[in-house]
């Protein structure tokens, strides 16, 4: 057992003096307030919560170094994600594993203790099923058990390509499921959580209002309103013209005014 003793510490709600953390097995099983320090004890000044990562695309990580030049006139939303859905293409369930694990050591070197990873890549290159559907989400679970950070998955709910009911097309189709196929999806997830760490669990990310549709997006909340549930609502300027143009409304007022948003 390793005990941890801080001078102050931010528990809860409040700052405490001369507090011992006691940590066994990498979980915290004692908090105590008001204590000496003991022999062989680890000595801090000042502890605070770590931090919680609510949106990640672990994947992401390995083609930051192709998207850190902008040609101004030329450049945008629409660019980065072509190369992002060309660079994704040649992207294995070994990669995707050995990627996450990688990003999940670097955010609790930065001191993330846990991370909502809203997991959107589900099939292969071109759509095409893996055997096992949650062939990918086992991978990420694999890595966050290599880490040890806690893990929130939230497989995404990817429809469409755009507002509307447009079809998927390019690197889209690695991403899409109709209904009956995502709760299939999140309930084998649910199955995996057996062989994860305690403080893994699985929620449900419908992608956006362009990437779902407002009777979809009822229907998933109704039947997953037991865990969390995480959206992309407006992430860039066409997106929130399309979706006014559909739904007569922003995207953040039309979720407001029809779901219960908590």
């Amino acid at each position: 057992m390793m005990r941890i003793f801080s001078a102050q510490a931010w528990l809860e709600d409040d700052w405490k003096n001369n507090v011992t953390i006691s940590i066994e097995n990498g979980e915290i099983t004692a908090i105590e307030t008001q204590v000496a320090k003991k022999p062989g004890d680890i000595t801090v000044d000042t502890l605070l919560p770590a931090l919680a990562n609510l949106h990640s695309h672990s994947f992401q990580r390995a083609m930051a170094g192709m998207t850190e030049y902008r040609a101004a006139d030329r450049d945008s939303f629409w660019t980065w994600r072509t190369l992002m859905y060309q660079f994704l293409e040649h992207l294995t369930p070994e990669h995707i594993e050995a990627i996450a694990a990688l990003v999940f050591m670097e955010m609790q070197e930065a001191g993330y203790a846990s991370v909502g990873e809203f997991h959107y890549i589900h099939h292969q290159a071109g759509g095409g099923r893996y055997d096992d559907p949650v062939e990918l989400t086992n991978r990420v679970f694999s890595a966050a058990n290599l880490s040890g950070i806690g893990l929130t998955h939230l497989p995404v709910l990817y429809t469409y390509g755009g507002v509307e009911k447009a079809a998927l097309n390019g690197g889209q189709l690695r991403f899409g499921h109709n209904l009956d196929e995502f709760e299939a999806l999140v309930r084998s997830s649910k199955n995996s959580l057996a062989s994860s760490n305690s403080d893994t669990q699985v929620g449900i990310a419908p992608h956006s209002l362009r990437a779902t549709a407002p009777d979809e997006l009822a229907t998933i909340v109704t039947s997953f309103r037991d865990g969390p549930i995480h959206i992309h609502i407006a992430e860039q300027p066409k997106e929130v013209q399309d979706v006014q143009a559909w739904l007569g409304a922003r995207p953040v007022e039309w979720l407001l005014e029809n779901m219960d948003v908590d």
